[in-house]
């Protein structure tokens, strides 16, 4: 059994900071773009099939992307523990961790695929789905929850390996997963040879088989590097699922949010619901690039935070924020010049008219966005669950309500959908700023709680 723990004393960061975060952040960043730019094949492939293929493939990813989410509370969870005890030289411990979380994440995403599979046109209707947009939609769902299993397991590995500050592992992982998906992706969807096209449907059978293809890879890497065992108890799992009550309530308020701003694009129109897709990804491209910093964030805080370093976790916390800003200065940028790009590969000709405003409100929306992730981050680091559960339930209420004013019987509205996302992402950059510096309330980097 093989781990990469090292004394807090002697950890990279206090001799090369910036190069350390860099270093830890860059295969990150490789990994997490390496899934949306799989959805921007999907999409730029379905929308070779028209504006209600996409629509459905709109409705279908949406869906089952945001429910997965909900359960990202064990990745985010076990990365947490993983580098605290790591910061504790405790590995038992993070083996018993990891375990228990893959046993609890497989059984949830089983009775979750069981609960699911008969209601896609259900779900499907919930975002205002008809007629064949409805149709394809629920075929992608049924095909894609053949999956869910395997996406739970790579959250947790992802977060484990994470955890142990193993960036490069997971980067591998994930190319493996996205150039499967992108290959079988063109098999299923158009056909070839004796394979027949299988339109939506290819994409949501591609993604399940690759997700299970880079699950067993990180099944055999985890066993080897930390050890599987069944060494822990009820007790262990309640704590488990404590500590993933907030986050699970989190999640849920996000996924919620996501799926009524979907609901509200697609009840406008299926152009509406064309252009919503094609932002809605190029929006999680970007915000997952902001989101390789708050991983790094994330480990290293926890680490230094575990250790009783409070004051060097402060540090990372504070460097990682300005890179954030910077970068998300720079994403805010290239969206804007990318402008016409993105149109012309992208989005259906009968989609452009209610694209541009609403696209250019998406691209300011980055700076704010890259400040949300990697506070987000840093407090995931630290274990201020219940603080970043309010945060996200505030700004889910205050957009929601947004959302709800808006006029669906007319698709010139559609800007209106993304002025709320950056309500919603406005409030929780400023409170997770806020908790930071100064650090307002029992912040963390005031109030340390003893190490256990």
């Amino acid at each position: 059994m093989k781990t990469t723990a090292q004394p807090a004393a002697s950890h990279p960061y206090l001799r090369r900071p910036n190069y350390t975060i860099l270093t830890l952040s860059l295969p990150i960043l490789a990994s997490l773009i390496a899934e949306p730019v799989t959805g921007l094949v999907d999409t730029a492939f379905v929308s070779q099939l028209g504006a209600q293929p996409l629509a459905a493939l709109g409705v279908g990813a949406g869906a089952l992307s945001s429910i997965f989410w909900i359960f990202s509370f064990l990745g985010i969870a076990t990365q947490t523990e993983v580098a605290q005890t790591s910061g504790r030289v405790q590995h038992r411990e993070s083996s018993r961790a990891v375990s228990l979380a893959l046993a609890i994440g497989v059984f949830a995403s089983v009775l979750l695929a069981l609960a699911l599979l008969p209601g896609g046109s259900f779900i499907a209707q919930l975002l205002g789905a008809e007629g064949l947009v409805l149709a394809l939609s629920d075929q992608y769902i049924q095909l894609r929850l053949l999956g869910a299993p395997a996406v739970i397991i790579v959250f947790v590995g992802f977060g484990a390996l994470r955890g142990l500050q193993d960036m490069r592992t997971p980067l591998w992982i994930a190319l493996g997963i996205n150039i499967a998906n992108v290959a079988l992706d063109y098999l299923l969807i158009f056909g070839w040879a004796f394979v027949p096209p299988l339109g939506v449907a290819g994409a949501g059978l591609a993604s399940s088989i690759s997700q299970w293809l880079g699950a067993l890879w990180l099944l055999w890497e985890l066993h080897r590097r930390l050890g599987l065992s069944r060494d822990f108890d009820l007790h262990s799992g309640l704590r488990l699922l404590r500590v993933g009550r907030d986050l699970f309530i989190r999640s849920g308020a996000l996924t919620l949010f996501l799926l009524f701003a979907t609901r509200v694009a697609t009840q406008m129109s299926a152009e509406a619901g064309a252009a919503h897709q094609v932002i809605r990804q190029v929006w999680f491209f970007a915000a997952l690039i902001a989101e390789a910093l708050a991983s790094s964030a994330q480990s290293l805080v926890g680490y230094f935070f575990g250790s009783g370093r409070l004051a060097t976790a402060r540090s990372v916390a504070l460097s990682c924020t300005g890179w954030s800003l910077a970068t998300g200065i720079v994403l805010m940028l290239f969206a804007m010049l990318a402008t016409p790009l993105v149109a012309l590969v992208f989005v259906p000709p009968d989609a452009t008219a209610v694209f541009h405003l609403a696209w250019i409100v998406a691209a300011l929306s980055q700076p704010l966005s890259a400040l949300a992730f990697v506070t987000d981050g840093v407090h995931w680091g630290t274990g201020d669950y219940r603080f970043l559960r309010n945060v996200m339930l505030m700004a889910t209420f205050c957009a929601m309500l947004g959302l709800s004013l808006l006029p669906t019987h007319t698709d010139e509205a559609f800007a209106g959908v993304w002025l709320t996302m950056l309500l919603w992402i406005g409030i929780r950059a400023f409170w997770g700023v806020t908790r930071l510096a100064p650090g307002i309330g029992r912040s963390p980097f005031r109030h340390q709680p003893p190490k256990s």
